[in-house]
């Protein structure tokens, strides 16, 4: 296990977890649920976004292997059949509104075994998520070609007159059933909408007129592959022609090598609403040459060119040096559709030449870094709170709408909240304004402990400011607790005048600050002081309203005090 977490940091991943089934679920849901699950151990690698040949096993694996140089970079062929002979995939001008664009290519005399079928259903929705941004920009449709007859036809017809059996379902459905078919089914619901509201839904029919699938949504019945498929049939619709080429060639280079000739990928011709014709998969090789000289810059280290090239091999592209090591040629090959920049041939020569094996050195510019006045300010008050005996609480920054206005007694529009357009629990519905009831749920969860309970935070709150570029504010606040038996507001009081004093604002009217009489929803009335520093309101201390610590669970009275520390700074 260490020695594979030591590859897959060579070469640029990060082994996550050695996890296996059973601990996931008994994780998630706990032992009783685990039960008969499997002990296999499973690895959780991550993955970079950009490199789609490492999705799946195959193309994991060999890239390891070219990495440790134990197998060539394997040679991606297509084979063009015999006039007349190729599949084609005739695209019609009513899917120019919808999903305009479509490749195809077959695997010939394929054979999988249950870990490799598995591993083509898998490589598939990992496309679906990324790339193909959750199949809005491409969908993904594999097929048992000897189960249907070419030409096929890709089009688009009206909901009503588009009838065939989805698959593993036991009934022919229309699409407009099908829809309210998976409104409701966990996985596929969540692609409804991407044809939902048009007036025709794109449909692919082979020459018998039998459905091959209705992209984005679901593939039919009658074309399902199984471990026993020998031809498959792949087309990619999509709203991005360049995503559509890059998906077809991953999924044909990742899958080709189980063919009787490995490596080889039968192509498939494309027929355009203009009548022109397309081959497809592209399979693209491509040269580019790069400056041994920029890399070694680049990087900070000194190679030889030809070892550079060698790097570079390492990571599948073949490289070799020309022109009297002035330039290294490098192949991309169709798998590698993230290199779009010299910089990222430069990248993968530095993960082969391994970031750890990079000399440090002192960079040539020469800056200090200090920390933030604010923040400064910040760790000062907190060291000086905790010797206050208060103890330092860290909460939430996410709250309910409750707990910022109904139990503080104040209406929701008057806090200029923050709200979260799509919140996951209640718990999290807006951006608090205030750090009190942070606190006071923190009481809450710790009515055991002995009291008095001293708490204190400084964080920051969020407030609407149309006035800023995202049009809200951060205000870093202070605000302290004090829950007893009796009020304490001559605590809470105490320490107001501890912080004021620790800032050297003196205690008076001119430049210094004040507290008068003031009322808060929160507050019980009379109980409840405004305060004033440097000729402004910079918040309130007081007593909380009854009505505010019982809406809290809480039995006690409680004094508070939140001020806006900025105005100090």
């Amino acid at each position: 296990d260490e020695e594979f977490d030591e590859l897959c940091f060579e070469f640029g991943l990060e082994l996550d977890e050695i996890t296996s089934e059973k601990d996931i679920i008994s994780k998630e849901k706990g032992e009783e649920k685990a039960k008969g699950a499997s002990d296999v151990i499973l690895y959780k690698i991550d993955v970079p976004a950009n490199r789609y040949d490492l999705l799946c096993l195959e193309g994991l694996v060999r890239g390891l292997q070219v990495f440790k140089e134990r197998i060539n970079v394997p040679r991606y062929e297509k084979v063009i059949p015999a006039e007349g002979e190729s599949q084609r995939l005739i695209i019609t001008e009513q899917t120019v509104q919808i999903r305009p664009h479509a490749v195809a290519a077959v695997l010939r005399n394929i054979t999988f075994t249950k870990e490799s079928y598995e591993s083509f259903i898998d490589l598939q929705e990992k496309l679906h998520q990324n790339i193909c941004r959750k199949r809005a920009l491409v969908a993904i449709g594999t097929h048992d070609l000897d189960t249907i007859s070419g030409p096929f036809t890709f089009t688009a017809k009206a909901p009503s007159e588009i009838k065939f059996k989805p698959l593993n379902q036991s009934q022919e459905y229309t699409a407009s059933q099908i829809m309210d078919l998976y409104r409701t089914d966990s996985h596929l619901r969540h692609y409804l909408h991407l044809i939902e509201n048009k007036p025709r839904y794109p449909v692919i029919y082979d020459s018998n007129g039998v459905v091959l699938s209705m992209p984005p949504i679901i593939n039919g019945d009658h074309t399902k592959i199984s471990l026993n498929t020998r031809n498959v049939f792949i087309e990619c619709t999509g709203t991005d022609i360049t995503k559509a080429k890059i998906v077809l060639d991953i999924i044909v280079t990742m899958f080709s090598e189980y063919c009787e000739k490995p490596f080889t990928v039968e192509a498939a011709e494309v027929v355009y609403p203009n009548g022109k014709t397309h081959i497809y998969p592209e399979l693209a090789y491509r040269k580019e040459k790069v400056k041994p000289e920029l890399i070694n810059k680049k990087l900070g280290i000194s190679e030889t060119p030809s070892s550079l090239a060698k790097l570079l091999t390492r990571m599948c592209l073949n490289s070799h040096v020309i022109g009297n090591g002035n330039h290294i040629e490098v192949e991309i090959p169709p798998t590698r559709a993230d290199i779009i920049h010299a910089c990222d041939i430069v990248e993968d020569a530095a993960i082969a030449y391994g970031y750890n094996n990079i000399q440090m050195v002192i960079p040539k510019t020469y800056t200090i870094a200090n920390q933030l006045p604010l923040n400064k300010l910040s760790e000062l008050l907190r060291l000086d709170l905790a010797a206050a005996g208060f103890t330092e609480a860290l909460t939430f920054a996410l709250c309910s709408q409750e707990d910022i206005a109904d139990k503080l007694g104040m209406d929701i529009s008057a806090t200029n909240a923050v709200r979260i357009a799509n919140p996951k629990t209640a718990e999290f519905q807006v951006a608090r304004t205030t750090l009190l009831p942070g606190l006071l749920k923190t009481i809450a969860a710790n009515r055991k402990m002995p009291l008095p309970l001293k708490l204190f935070e400084i964080s920051d709150i969020v407030v609407k400011d149309p006035n800023t570029d995202v049009g809200a504010r951060n205000y870093r606040h202070l605000c302290a607790i004090y829950y007893n038996k009796s009020p304490g507001f001559e605590i809470i009081h105490g320490l107001l005048d501890r912080v004021m004093q620790l800032l050297e604002v003196p205690p008076n009217e001119e430049n210094g600050y004040m507290i008068k009489a003031a009322e808060g929803s929160a507050f019980f009335p009379g109980r409840c002081a405004e305060i004033l520093a440097k000729g402004q309101s910079v918040g309130k201390l007081g007593v909380l309203h009854p009505d505010v610590i019982t809406k809290f669970e809480l039995t006690m009275p409680c004094s508070a005090l939140e001020i806006n520390i900025e105005p100090f700074v």
